[in-house]
């Protein structure tokens, strides 16, 4: 089935849910673990029937939730198909059911605490270095490149944050802007995806800190932050 794109997962109008990084994400408040697995075994019965189930976890008043397909179709500028993790519609028809199981379980949605983490690193060839960081996270080589058409490592088991390669020309020229700018030569950086209402508050949060903005000229899609010791980290709203 076709990845969707942006305009097509805002069209759908899920009040509940936010699109961050490659997939869908909810939260319901619940009030006891108890409560929060009959939600959890109503929400495995609907994705029986759809063929389709949401990655879930259950914490002290809450259940996450995340749906994202890893038979998503996406074609790049030449036509070619590749096989990636991302929202389809049946992660769109998925997240309309669980929304209402939701209400009938009397429990209320918290979208704007819904959050993910990835790892990015500035890399000259992620060909090269990719095999090490897939062992290295996940003890396999097939984690390389799953579920997207470049090198990233993404682990089946979702015991580790995504990580992706950013494609510079040479890291010598990487070290040479970071001396001109008296900041440390920084290669990985952390991605926080956040849902669009909580950029605002996130980012004041940082800035109250001790913070400063390095880049919001993407803002509020993507600002970037750096510490006092000039290491960076991203604040971004989408994938």
């Amino acid at each position: 089935m076709d990845m969707l794109m942006g305009d097509q997962i805002a069209a759908a109008n899920l009040t509940d849910w936010r699109k961050l990084a490659q997939g869908l994400h909810a939260r319901y408040l619940i009030d006891d673990f108890g409560s929060g697995a009959r939600f959890v075994v109503a929400v495995g019965e609907a994705g029986d029937a759809l063929g389709h189930h949401p990655r879930v976890t259950i914490g002290t008043g809450y259940v996450d939730l995340e749906l994202v397909s890893d038979d998503a179709i996406y074609r790049d500028d030449e036509g070619t198909e590749h096989v990636v993790e991302w929202v389809t519609q049946h992660d769109v028809d998925l997240a309309r059911r669980i929304t209402s199981i939701a209400a009938d379980h009397g429990l209320a949605a918290d979208p704007a605490s819904v959050s993910e983490i990835e790892l990015g690193l500035d890399a000259a060839d992620s060909a090269t270095i990719a095999p090490v960081w897939a062992a290295l996270l996940t003890g396999s080589a097939d984690s390389q490149g799953r579920g997207s058409p470049g090198d990233e490592i993404r682990d089946a088991t979702v015991r580790v944050p995504n990580l992706w390669f950013e494609e510079v020309e040479d890291l010598a020229d990487l070290a040479h802007l970071a001396a001109e700018r008296e900041a440390p030569r920084q290669r990985f950086h952390l991605e926080v995806y956040v849902a669009p209402e909580a950029v605002e508050q996130r980012v004041a949060a940082a800035l109250a800190a001790g913070g400063t903005i390095v880049d919001d000229s993407e803002a509020p899609a993507l600002t970037v932050i750096a510490d006092q010791d000039g290491n960076r980290g991203v604040i971004a709203t989408k994938g």
